[in-house]
């Protein structure tokens, strides 16, 4: 009965005891979720020597642990971590459970929802409850991008979703908040187990930094041609920051699709945000809007991007960029061996 099912629940993922920070976002969206709902908000702790991040999880906003401690949950496997998240769903019957939409959490939430015989929204952008319904509304970009689809698992549970890094905010840490830690114990060997880690390589290829950059500068169509584009990687060299694109931009072979800002590429969350020549379409300012400062620059004062913007120029980006990075450059001193303005 779909009924028995209550509670909403956030898959914490960790590595080396930490925990990853799409799970801290997921904790403050799933707050507001269990909340409308009137339900505890969970966190399923999976790993090995783990017990010591149960507070955490309370302190980033759950009411409730579940934590199993086991040695063959040392390193992630799908089979084991199903086998535990499983155990876990089976037990306590969730109404809802969330996933980072990162390659461990989307591979775990697939086989989760295929062995629960229930249903799964990859890559969400937005949360939100029918609370009549008791209904999860996980909506995503569908048809490249050009449309958002909100999707319902009416008649199975528990719903389930995996969500983009960066498109929620995590809570405050507050140490202070109290919490339950639920332990539980399952049988896992790991003689029964058909795959072994034989050694984990950290990942040393080159990529993109706009996940991780302070700030951001991103060119639009408005910029006209690749050539004007290049004030773009100028301006963001010159503040050491990264550099970032529309779709328009990436279709039109100006900048590779590892640098598309929106729906359908990187969500990014810097301290100061260029928009560049962007309209400020919400394909684009889905992946963008949660910047701490949105500085925006267009020709077109009605474009959609100031209704975001901290600040805004009206003009010709053209003949403002270069004017920045002259400013910015006149004002750029060394300090202790350090770049910084003056």
């Amino acid at each position: 009965m779909i009924t028995e099912y209550q509670g909403v629940w956030v898959f914490i993922e960790q590595s080396e005891e930490k925990i990853e920070h799409v799970s801290l976002e997921l904790l403050g969206a799933g707050r507001k979720l269990a909340d409308k709902l009137e339900v505890p908000l969970a966190g399923i702790l999976l790993g090995d020597h783990i017990k010591s991040l149960g507070q955490t999880v309370i302190a980033y906003g759950a009411d409730e642990v579940y934590l199993i401690d086991h040695p063959v949950l040392k390193d992630y496997r799908t089979e084991s971590f199903m086998k535990g998240l499983i155990f876990l769903a089976e037990k306590y019957k969730p109404e809802i459970i969330l996933y980072g939409a990162t390659p461990n959490g989307k591979d775990l939430a697939s086989a989760v929802a295929t062995d629960l015989s229930t249903g799964l929204t990859a890559d969400t952008t937005m949360l939100d409850i029918d609370l009549e319904k008791r209904l999860l509304e996980a909506s995503r970009p569908a048809f490249g991008g050009n449309i958002m689809a909100t999707i319902l698992c009416k008649k199975h549970r528990p719903q389930m979703a995996t969500v983009r890094p960066k498109v929620m905010k995590a809570l405050e840490r507050d140490d202070q908040k109290q919490g339950k830690i639920i332990e539980e114990t399952i049988s896992l060997s790991e003689e029964s187990m058909r795959t072994k880690v034989l050694k984990i390589v950290k990942d040393v290829t080159k990529i993109s930094n706009l996940a991780d950059a302070h700030i951001v500068v991103c060119g639009g169509k408005g910029m006209g041609d690749a050539k004007s584009f290049e004030l773009i990687q100028e301006l963001a060299n010159t503040l050491g920051g990264a550099v970032g694109g529309t779709r328009d931009v990436v279709e039109a072979g100006w900048l590779k699709h590892e640098l598309q800002i929106g729906q359908t590429g990187e969500t990014v969350t810097p301290k100061i945000y260029f928009a560049i020549g962007v309209s400020g379409a919400i394909q684009h300012v889905v992946g963008m809007k949660n910047s701490e400062m949105i500085i925006a620059i267009n020709k077109d004062r009605n474009a959609p991007i100031f209704d975001v913007a901290t600040y805004g120029i009206v003009g010709d980006a053209i003949q403002i960029v270069p004017m920045l990075i002259e400013q910015f450059k006149g004002a750029l001193i060394e300090k202790g061996g350090e770049k910084t303005y003056a």
